[in-house]
């Protein structure tokens, strides 16, 4: 039986959470109540045991309303597609006409090709050399969430986006893994620095030496830093024609499809 959760079964669907896909407790709390709410979480019910669930976070796209398929955890092939089917059935009856997700391995990516989903949001990944440049200067860890969502808007129109709430739980654990972001008048990027190496997650800029200044002023405050690895939507216009292409993430229509060939989605809460 497939249904919403009740709030007397957050402690076992947490307890399922961490057993298939080894979260923390915390974290799974957060995902739950925070980043979805309880009211959008949905489980698998057989003999009277929670066998499976998953979380359809409100998102929009080009002004559309949408869910965000995350956590799918649990086991047995049919039961799970049965838990996406009903899924997005249910978020459809809430005016959601999309679901999209990032699929946790090659074997959750069939799973949801079976259901509807097919491949978008392809990234390109590029390294650079950074220069030292002590004259570019940019601010750091000064963009709140709702800002973050109006850059997005601002460089990336046909972004999906989170409500700045959720986005504010995405933040959280970005830095909370060590993130940090850097912004001027001209872009931002979120990056992780691993020894001399600065791994930028997402970057959007009005043009490339916008994003070398970003680039440049990141170097100087972490001092022993020559490279940087940047992730940005295959479509987007920085160092375009550079890096290698990558599949991220998949979209599946309930209502009138659209053209999302040029769309991006990334910070999606992915552990």
């Amino acid at each position: 039986m497939y249904r919403l959760m009740q709030p007397s079964e957050e402690a076992a669907v947490v307890a399922l959470w961490q057993a298939e896909r080894g979260d923390s407790a915390a974290f799974a709390k957060t995902a739950l109540e925070q980043f979805a709410g309880v009211e959008n979480v949905y489980v698998a019910e057989e003999n009277g045991r929670l066998e499976a669930a998953a979380l359809a976070v409100p998102v929009t796209l080009r002004g559309r309303s949408g869910s965000y398929l995350y956590g799918l955890c649990g086991k047995g092939e049919l039961l799970l597609a049965g838990l996406v089917d009903y899924l997005c059935a249910q978020q459809k009856l809430r005016g959601a006409g999309f679901t999209v997700a990032v699929p946790q391995g090659q074997e959750q990516a069939a799973l949801l090709e079976s259901k509807g989903f097919r491949w978008a949001f392809p990234l390109r990944c590029l390294p650079r050399e950074v220069s030292r440049n002590l004259w570019s200067q940019a601010e750091f860890d000064s963009v709140t969430a709702r800002k973050l969502c109006e850059l997005r808007e601002r460089f990336c129109p046909d972004t999906v986006q989170l409500p700045p709430e959720r986005m504010a739980v995405v933040l959280g654990d970005l830095y909370a893994r060590g993130a940090t972001i850097v912004s001027s008048g001209k872009g931002y990027g979120v990056y992780f620095r691993r020894e001399d190496t600065l791994y930028f997650v997402e970057m959007m800029a009005e043009d490339d030496r916008s994003a070398e200044v970003l680039m440049e002023a990141a170097r100087e405050k972490e001092v022993i830093v020559e490279r940087a690895v940047i992730t940005v939507g295959a479509a987007q216009n920085l160092f375009l024609g550079e890096g290698r292409r990558q599949d991220y993430g998949m979209i599946r229509f309930d209502a009138e499809p659209f053209d999302v060939e040029e769309s991006y989605m990334r910070l999606m809460m992915e552990s």
